[in-house]
């Protein structure tokens, strides 16, 4: 069965390389959040640009927690917006524009400019949240209701697959480094991260269309009319909640996967990003047999799977102070 939405005459058909362009973003914003956020810069920044403070790691939590309540605030009304001007291609340009620019300027922070550091994190996450949003509006209008679990399962996958790829090349770039060239390799980095980034989204602004009308919104009706839409969709709310609680387990583990094992457990940076590039890769096979799967079982019963492996997992964590289960229970994860 195609995975395609038909449409009438009046509007273009969806094209199988506009599936492929959609799925290709994954892949392609997937570096920053895996080398900023999750193995790379997060490590950096504690151990480097904040020398070790004992608060480090709170300043940099704090930090992505102030940029995931922005994301929160502002993205119900840059949907109305992009909605009411048939604009979501332009606002995910800008939004992946801020992104590249801000990790390529992570680059030039150095040793004790923590408040720079925290700002580009901030502008930088608060630009890859929004683009999320916007990218994932785009797929009721490419994918069949029935096909969506499997679709968005091809871009989470190749989103893995993204992330690993812009990892490896960062940990061949550390290792060719002399010793006391590290820091300079992982400033490099992020501009590694922004050109992965700037070239592999290129197809999705060249073949993705804008098929939505411009119409009426809530964008017309104030700032806070989103959110006050909200009472009149009970199992929107519910599950609104549901992925805030579940989320801030999660995002907590990814946020600081690192600096636990670097600074808990005595990873060296090298074995760090060699754990994440495996468990990336364990990632993109659970994508891509939870999407179908997803479709096959309910949206609902699959998450619930994927939230016991985390449980189990998170148990295994819990328990071994030494990291012996720490590469089952990440592969778990």
């Amino acid at each position: 069965m195609s995975l395609r939405r038909s449409y009438g005459p009046d509007v273009p058909a969806v094209e199988r390389r506009e599936l492929w362009a959609w799925a290709l973003f994954d892949f392609a914003n997937s570096g920053y959040t895996t080398v900023v956020i999750t193995a790379i810069f997060n490590a950096y920044f504690v151990g480097v640009v904040a020398a070790g403070h004992p608060a480090a790691t709170l300043w940099w939590t704090a930090a992505l927690s102030l940029s995931y309540l922005v994301v929160m605030a502002v993205g119900p009304q840059l949907g109305a917006l992009a909605d009411r001007d048939a604009s979501k291609r332009r606002a995910l340009l800008w939004t992946s524009l801020i992104c590249i620019a801000g990790t390529a300027a992570l680059a030039g922070v150095g040793s004790g400019q923590i408040a720079l550091a925290l700002g580009l994190v901030v502008l930088t996450n608060i630009a890859f949240g929004l683009g999320e949003n916007l990218i994932a509006a785009f797929l009721p209008e490419l994918a069949r209701p029935e096909a969506f679990g499997r679709l968005s399962g091809y871009g989470w996958g190749l989103g893995y697959l993204g992330g690993m790829l812009v990892l490896a090349l960062c940990l061949y770039w550390i290792q060719q480094a002399p010793p006391e060239g590290t820091s300079a390799a992982v400033r490099q980095c992020m501009l590694i991260t922004a050109v992965a980034f700037l070239l592999a989204a290129l197809p999705t602004f060249l073949w993705l269309r804008e098929r939505a009308a411009p119409v009426a919104s809530a964008a017309d009706e104030g700032f806070w009319s989103g959110w006050r839409a909200l009472d009149d969709l009970r199992d929107l709310r519910r599950l609104l909640y549901c992925i805030v609680a579940y989320q801030a387990g999660v995002g907590t583990v990814i946020t600081v996967a690192a600096i636990y094992t670097q600074e808990a457990l005595g990873f060296t940076p090298a074995n760090s990003i060699k754990l994440i590039l495996v468990v990336n890769l364990s990632a993109a096979v659970g994508a891509w047999v939870f999407g179908p799967l997803a479709d096959l079982l309910g949206h609902r019963a699959a998450l619930g799977l994927s939230l016991c492996g985390w449980l189990v997992a998170l148990l295994l964590l819990g328990l071994d102070a030494e990291g012996r289960w720490i590469w089952w229970a990440a592969n778990l994860a």
